[in-house]
């Protein structure tokens, strides 16, 4: 950012317990009981989403619906409703756009929003972070927390200070004592591999961080990585907020319980985020001429594999049959941990089936 430019005023919006919570606002049964939404808990499901009264046995997203069930076997397990939450992530979204077009999803129940210049609340964003939680517990019945700051990277870490349902402020002035006592996990972009890295040669909080070299960063972890946490230990991160108004890509992906070598269960896992996320492109309107492969093995590396077309995809038969085709040349030498589907180089469905006529 150039000096002579006015300081950035970023919101990050993120819904409480998204799924969970609408399942209980839709159900007045489950309020105020530890539920889950995910898979069979006697199967190899995993949890998509835990309300706040199960959490408080140690229960998150991600982890095997066997072992959440072992930690609070009074919980009530549900089956996602991802049309449900589709919805109500669209009734948000028309909300956050009375405020700005500025407005990046990161996924149905969080996005960024840039409300620099903005004449709502005097300009205030902190007071349009409230206004715009205020709007959606009216529309929707659910709570949202807010971070406020002066980029995307503080913004975000900030609405998970004061959660469920707060909001918290990160000022220029604050930022560099706020920075120094961060600890390496909460920021945003530092991964689970990187952590373990810096904490081996003493790096624990953003203090340490700051005061490694743009070199040495470099060196441990190449140049675009040890750039960005060069950046961000100096609160420096001047990425835009992206408008999702053209859609580039659509996708889903599934951690599971246990690292896997078993080809058929992969295929299917695989097949079956295919449907999913074709689901999601024919929701859009969509038609896409590009799907890609994720996956991501046991050491947490990960590849992704992808085959084009000249007309687009119309059936998920054709798109499986590819997806097995680039599993089978992918390396399988070590287990996998997740699978993800993509469809990417979209188009319009009806654009594309006038196209096809020609």
């Amino acid at each position: 950012m150039n000096a002579s430019e006015p300081i950035r005023k970023i919101i990050h919006i993120d819904m409480d317990a998204f799924f969970a919570s609408v399942e209980q606002r839709d159900n007045p049964s489950y309020q105020g009981r530890p539920l889950i939404v995910g898979g069979d808990p006697n199967g190899r499901g995993v949890v998509a989403a835990a309300s706040y009264e199960v959490r408080a046995f140690g229960v998150h997203s991600a982890m095997s619906c066997f072992e959440a069930k072992r930690r609070c076997p009074h919980a009530i397990f549900v089956r996602p409703r991802f049309e449900v939450y589709r919805a109500v992530s669209r009734d948000i979204h028309t909300i956050m756009h009375k405020l700005t077009d500025l407005v990046e999803p990161l996924s149905l129940d969080e996005a960024y929003l840039d409300v620099t210049g903005r004449p709502f609340c005097n300009g205030s964003a902190t007071l349009m972070a409230d206004w715009l939680r205020g709007q959606i517990h009216k529309k929707t019945g659910l709570t949202a927390s807010a971070g406020v700051s002066f980029n995307k990277m503080l913004a975000k870490i900030a609405s998970d200070i004061n959660k469920p349902n707060g909001i918290a402020v990160i000022t220029p002035k604050d930022a560099p004592a706020f920075i120094d006592d961060l600890p390496i996990e909460k920021f945003f972009g530092i991964g689970k591999s990187s952590a373990k890295r810096l904490h081996e040669i003493g790096v624990t909080h953003g203090r340490e961080l700051k005061a490694l070299s743009h070199m040495r960063l470099v060196e441990l972890f190449g140049n675009k990585r040890g750039t960005f946490y060069h950046h961000i230990a100096h609160g420096i991160d001047d990425r835009e907020v992206v408008s999702d108004r053209i859609r580039k890509s659509v996708g889903t992906e599934i951690t599971f319980s246990e690292n896997s070598s078993d080809d058929l269960f992969i295929l299917s896992q695989i097949a079956e985020q295919a449907c999913e996320a074709f689901t999601q492109l024919t929701a859009k309107n969509l038609r896409a001429c590009t799907v890609t492969l994720k996956l991501k093995y046991s050491d947490f590396s990960q590849i992704t594999r992808s085959h084009s077309v000249k007309t687009a995809f119309t059936n998920t038969k054709n798109i499986i049959a590819w997806l097995q085709e680039l599993y089978w040349h992918s390396p399988r030498t070590m287990p996998v941990r997740l699978v993800g589907v993509t469809f990417s180089n979209l188009q319009d469905k009806d654009d594309s089936e006038q196209l096809s006529l020609f």
